[in-house]
Formats: structure tokens, C-alpha cells, sequence
């Protein structure tokens, strides 16, 4: 898939709770909460367009009884998708759209999202080295195939400052 990394977009928000409301329709109480994180919910972050949406559920495996009715909706169902207990649904095939991450209530990829957008929401110093980081990459690398790998340690460094923070200064 090519990297399309695009300028911040006030219109994400509504694709994410435009999204939500559809999504709802289809789950309905076995649906939490949504939460909208990566790139595309922090203001004046460069990203690729792809809304990244959290599902918290009671229970994950009751997520894989909608598969056969997502895939007919048009979603792609990838399962764990390297991450132990999720469940992820795209949307938009080649020209992606969504990224759909379900998530029991208690998983602790819930709370380093959310800690992690947080972090960026709060530094916009760090949402400008972050972007000038992204724009780097996709000058050199066409697809995401090597585009996100390369982001990975960068990640994982202002991950740790993000947790750093939260711990000094938040509680969730």
C-alpha cells in the first residue's frame, strides 16, 4: 500500500463519528465505548488518512460472531493482526479509509493508545517533530510496508516519554 501522508483534517472527526454511529448499529451493546486515537486524532499532526477507531468491548470474542457480517459490509477481517487480543476490521481496501481495533475493556493496549494520543494532544512541540519525522520517511519510502517499520523506534521512544508523562502528571 502506498504511503499517502496528508495534511491534519478537521474532517477526520466527523469520519470517526460518523463511523462510531454506523458501527453501533451493527454491535450495538456489546460496544463500551469508541475512542478515536493515532494520527488522525491529534490536531495539526501530518498523517496518512486512515482513521484509527478503538472499540472497547466486555468481551473480545464475541467480536469474531460479526465477522462473516463485516466482511459482507465490505470490511477486511484481520483478526489479531500481531497484537494478542484485539480484533481489526479495514475499511476501503486499497484506498483505506478505517482501521477498526477492538479491544476487551481490560486489554493494556487500551490505556498505551490513549496515553499516547493524550501526550501528543498536550505537546504540540512533539506533534511538529513527530510530523517533520513522518514527512522524512515518506520521502524516502513509498509503501507502508517499509514506511511503518521505519517508524517503529521513534514510536517507541516517544512512547516512553508519553508514559513518563502520564505518570508524573495524569490518571486515566
Amino acid at each position: 500500500m502506498k504511503v499517502r501522508l496528508t495534511e491534519f483534517s478537521e474532517n477526520w472527526a466527523f469520519l470517526f463519528q460518523q463511523e462510531a454511529e454506523f458501527l453501533s448499529s451493527i454491535f450495538g451493546d456489546e460496544i463500551i465505548k469508541f475512542e478515536h486515537f493515532g494520527s488522525t486524532s491529534v490536531y495539526g499532526l501530518k498523517a496518512k488518512p486512515v482513521i484509527d477507531m478503538m472499540c472497547i468491548v466486555n468481551d473480545i470474542n464475541k467480536v469474531d460472531s460479526f465477522n462473516d457480517q463485516m466482511d459482507a459490509l465490505g470490511y477486511d477481517v484481520a483478526g489479531e493482526w500481531g497484537i494478542e487480543g484485539r480484533r481489526l476490521f479495514r475499511k476501503g481496501g486499497e484506498n483505506r479509509t478505517h482501521h477498526i481495533h477492538f479491544y476487551q475493556k481490560d486489554n493494556p493496549q487500551i490505556k498505551r493508545h490513549i496515553i499516547f494520543r493524550d501526550y501528543l494532544r498536550a505537546h504540540p512541540e512533539e506533534v511538529v517533530r513527530y510530523s517533520r519525522f513522518k514527512e522524512e520517511l515518506a520521502s524516502r519510502f513509498e509503501n507502508t510496508s517499509e514506511y511503518s517499520p521505519a517508524k517503529k523506534s521513534f514510536v517507541k521512544e516517544m512512547e516512553h516519554l508519553a508514559i513518563k508523562w502520564f505518570e508524573k502528571n495524569c490518571t486515566l
